[in-house]
C-alpha cells in the first residue's frame, strides 16, 4: 500500500540529480520511508527508459546481503554484476550496515560508469566517512516521517472508504505521529505505539548503543525520557546533570552531551540553537531539542496533555525542516521567539501556542513578533478554531492550515 504514496518532494529531488556525478545520500531515522523512496525512484528510472539490468538495488537490512557487509565483498559482488559496457545505477539502502562502505563507494566511482544513490540512518557516520573519501562529490538530502499533508494522502490511498473530517485527522496525526508503517493498517492507538516502540528499540540498539558502545543503557534511557518530557523547553547538558543530581544520581556532564550527540546522529533528536536577533549571533547555551516524530514521545511516556504546547512546536519545527529552512530559537532581549527560520536569504518568524485564551496570552505571543522591525512574514500558530484575527500584520493560523500551506512561508 505504501507504494501508492508518491511523496513527490523526495522523488522529485532525486530525479533532479539523475546522471549528475555526485553520490546522492538520503538520510533519516529508520522506518521513515527511505526504502520506499528508493523503490519509487527505481520505477522512475525505468519510466525514463533505463533498462532493468542497468539498475542494481541492494538492501543491507535484508539477510540476503549478509555476506556483502564489508567493503571488499560489496565491491567484488558489484564488479561481477557490472560486466557490460554501460552505465549502471546503484541503489544501496542502509549503507551504514557495510563495514568501510565508503571505500567501496569511492572505488566504484573510480572504476565504473555509475550513478550512486545511498540511504542511511546515522548522520555522523555518513557525513564523516563521506567527507573523508568523497569530499565535494556527494549531496545529502534529509528525509522525515510523513507530513500532515502526506498523512492525509496516505489515509485517502490506504482507506478510501474511511470518512474522517480534518479535525479528526489532525488529532489522529498528533497522537500517532508520521511513521508510514503506523498508518498502512488500521492500528488502534496502543497497537500503533507498540509498533513505534519496536522502531525505537531498533534505532536505540543499532544506531546508538552499538555504534557508540554505550554501556550505561539505563542512563541513556533516562536522558531520553528527560528530553522527551521537556520538549519545547530550553535546557543544557548541565541542567540534565543537575536534575539527575537532585535524584541522587551523579552524572558527568560530558557523558550527557555524548548521549545527546549520539541521539542526534541517529535522528531521534534534532538540536535547535538560540539566535540573538540583536547581536545577530548563534548562542551556545540553552538549546532546544525536538524529536523526529511525536509518536516516539507518546510510545515512551504516554500521551500527556501538559506537553501540548511543546508537541505543537515540534510539528511546526519538523514542517520547517521538511521545507528546507535552517531553524533557530529567537532571542530578543528577554523575550523568546519560538522559531526564526531562514532559507535562501529570506526569514520567517513563528510563535506557537496551544490557544489564545486571554489578553495576556495574546500579548505574550504577538508582542515579540511586533517588536521585530523587518518586513519578513510573522505568524502565530495555535489550535484555536474560532480566534482567527491577525494583529498589525502578524498572521494567526490554525496549525492545521499552517501545516497544509502549499506555498513557502518566507
Amino acid at each position: 500500500m505504501q507504494n501508492n504514496i508518491k511523496r513527490t518532494a523526495y522523488t522529485n529531488e532525486l530525479i533532479k540529480w539523475i546522471d549528475k556525478p555526485q553520490v546522492k545520500v538520503l538520510t533519516g531515522i529508520r522506518r521513515c520511508g527511505k526504502s520506499t523512496i528508493l523503490a519509487l525512484f527505481k520505477a522512475e528510472l525505468l519510466a525514463q527508459g533505463k533498462s532493468a539490468d542497468q539498475i542494481i538495488s541492494l538492501s543491507f537490512e535484508s539477510f540476503s546481503t549478509e555476506q556483502l557487509k564489508n567493503a571488499n565483498a560489496l565491491y567484488k559482488h558489484l564488479q561481477l554484476e557490472m560486466r557490460a559496457q554501460q552505465k549502471y545505477y546503484l541503489l544501496l539502502d542502509e549503507i551504514q550496515e557495510v563495514f568501510e562502505w565508503e571505500k567501496a563507494v569511492n572505488a566504484l566511482l573510480v572504476d565504473f560508469d555509475v550513478d550512486i544513490y545511498l540511504t542511511g540512518s546515522n548522520a555522523k557516520m555518513l557525513s564523516s566517512e563521506l567527507a573523508t573519501y568523497l569530499a565535494g562529490r556527494y549531496v545529502e538530502m534529509s528525509m522525515f516521517t510523513l507530513s500532515f499533508e502526506e498523512y492525509l494522502d496516505f489515509q485517502q490511498s490506504c482507506f478510501p472508504d474511511r470518512q474522517q473530517d480534518l479535525g479528526q485527522a489532525f488529532t489522529n496525526y498528533l497522537r500517532k505521529g508520521g511513521f508510514p508503517v503506523v498508518h498502512a493498517l488500521p492500528y488502534e492507538e496502543e497497537e500503533a505505539y507498540k509498533v513505534v516502540r519496536d522502531i525505537y528499540a531498533s534505532v536505540l540498539l543499532r544506531d546508538t548503543i552499538q555504534r557508540h558502545q554505550i554501556r550505561d543503557v539505563e542512563l541513556l534511557e533516562r536522558v531520553i525520557r528527560f528530553t522527551f518530557d521537556n520538549i519545547g523547553n530550553t535546557f543544557s547538558g548541565k541542567s540534565i546533570a543537575d536534575y539527575f543530581k537532585s535524584q541522587f544520581r551523579k552524572v558527568d556532564v560530558n557523558t550527557i552531551y555524548n548521549y545527546l550527540n549520539a541521539l542526534e546522529e541517529a535522528f531521534v533528536l534534532h538540536r535547535v540553537s538560540r539566535y540573538d536577533l540583536k547581536g545577530k549571533e548563534i548562542l551556545k547555551t540553552q538549546e532546544k531539542f525536538y524529536v523526529s516524530d511525536l509518536s516516539l514521545i507518546h510510545a515512551m511516556l504516554g500521551f500527556r496533555d501538559r506537553l501540548i504546547s511543546g508537541l505543537l512546536e515540534n510539528l511546526v519545527f519538523l514542517e520547517l525542516k521538511r521545507r528546507g529552512y535552517a531553524v533557530y530559537v529567537g532571542k530578543l532581549g528577554d523575550r523568546e521567539i519560538d522559531f526564526v527560520a531562514e532559507r535562501s536569504g529570506a526569514k520567517v518568524y513563528i510563535q506557537v501556542a496551544y490557544k489564545l485564551e486571554s489578553n495576556q496570552t495574546v500579548d505574550r505571543e504577538f508582542g515579540p513578533l511586533l517588536a521585530i522591525s523587518d518586513q519578513y512574514p510573522k505568524y502565530v500558530v495555535t489550535l484555536d478554531d474560532f480566534w482567527t484575527e491577525d494583529v498589525l500584520g502578524v498572521k494567526h493560523l490554525h496549525i492545521r492550515d499552517f501545516l497544509r500551506t502549499s506555498y513557502p512561508y518566507g
